[in-house]
């Protein structure tokens, strides 16, 4: 393991932490802090770019105390440091594929928190089970890796939600769920149906940064149209006394986001904007990038032959993602959290492609 991370040239940090100690010492020179904004965003960049290379470091010492290790056991034979040090290499492999996994998120908006927007799309009833489904599965994978998450919208339908937005908050969250972007089809035998027949139903996910301070993105009044409405769902009798929900629809874009989830109308604006600049960075870099069709789920028909994944429960399991061609039969683990074997093929793929 050690010997193929030095060979790579990706994790050769001895250039980040050269320009890591060449912005330290300016740092300390007298006229830094003349221009305060500049300076701050040094310090950050500074912090940016030591969180890369300092686990690195970390990993490359434990290696060399894990050789040490390894001499003492084949001098002693002793069976309990022949243990830790198994352990001890155990941990190192689990922290080389996160360090793995994390030097291919080098996107600027890879670290941010992420945003995740649900819609229903053909195959009614059924349709909003699945976005509950997918709700769900998301849910799990999110309390798997330690982040937190925060309903901002939800429409309710029987059966399910027509539509629901929720903030996920931990490191990496955007740049590990950003490829679960697409149309999302189900295959199964309705529970909805008394004949008990198979229905096809539809959903797309749709994955925004929250920006911070770092990206800047301008929305001018003019830009936009704000509603306001009376909030629905959970939230006891007080939910729909006030027109506290808000809307936002971008004009030139066509981008309509909302949120309902607090009971301050100000605080709900706030987190649409939120919402509305992490689309509007997509939507703009996917320009730059000459994707828009392929990153603008939005403007795609939620239905037959636009799927970008596949969960199939009848006649047989199976769920394959189209794009990586990535495939597991077992569709109630993945329903249960488990979609790394997604995540990291769309990883892969993308990292081999550059």
């Amino acid at each position: 393991m050690m010997q193929s991370m030095k060979n790579g040239g990706v994790f050769d940090f001895t250039g980040l932490k050269r320009e890591v100690m060449e912005l330290e010492l300016m740092s300390h020179h007298p006229d830094f802090w003349n221009d305060r904004q500049k300076a701050e965003a040094t310090l950050v960049k500074i912090k940016k770019l030591a969180s890369r290379y300092q686990p690195w470091e970390k990993l490359y010492q434990d290696a060399d105390e894990l050789r040490s290790t390894l001499e003492i056991v084949k001098e002693l034979d002793d069976a309990e440091l022949e243990a830790e040090a198994v352990a001890q290499y155990l941990a190192m492999q689990a922290s080389y594929k996160t360090l793995l996994q994390r030097e291919r998120l080098h996107e600027e908006s890879d670290p941010l928190d992420a945003i995740i927007t649900i819609h229903a799309g053909a195959g009614g009833t059924e349709s909003c089970d699945w976005v509950r489904m997918l709700y769900r599965m998301y849910s799990r994978y999110v309390q798997s890796q330690g982040f937190e998450q925060e309903i901002l919208d939800v429409q309710d339908d029987e059966g399910g939600y027509r539509d629901i937005s929720f903030q996920v908050k931990g490191e990496y969250a955007y740049g590990l769920l950003k490829y679960e972007t697409g149309i999302h089809r189900m295959v199964r035998i309705s529970p909805f149906d008394a004949a008990a027949r198979r229905h096809t139903s539809f959903a797309s996910v749709y994955v925004t940064p929250v920006l911070d301070d770092s990206i800047v993105v301008e929305i001018k009044p003019d830009d936009v149209r704000i509603d306001t409405y009376r909030a629905s769902g959970a939230g006891g009798q007080k939910v729909n006394k006030t027109s506290s929900a808000v809307r936002i629809t971008h004009l030139a874009t066509g981008i309509v986001v909302a949120c309902q989830n607090e009971r301050s109308q100000f605080r709900n604006k706030d987190i649409a904007y939120s919402i509305l600049k992490g689309r509007l960075y997509q939507h703009y870099k996917a320009q730059r990038d000459q994707e828009r069709e392929a990153n603008a789920v939005e403007k795609r028909d939620i239905g037959f032959g636009s799927q970008t994944r596949n969960y199939v429960f009848q006649p047989y399991t199976l769920v394959k993602d189209v794009r990586t061609k990535a495939e597991t039969s077992q569709i109630h683990a993945v329903m249960d959290g488990k979609i790394d074997l997604f995540i990291e093929a769309a990883l892969e793929e993308q990292w081999t492609s550059h």
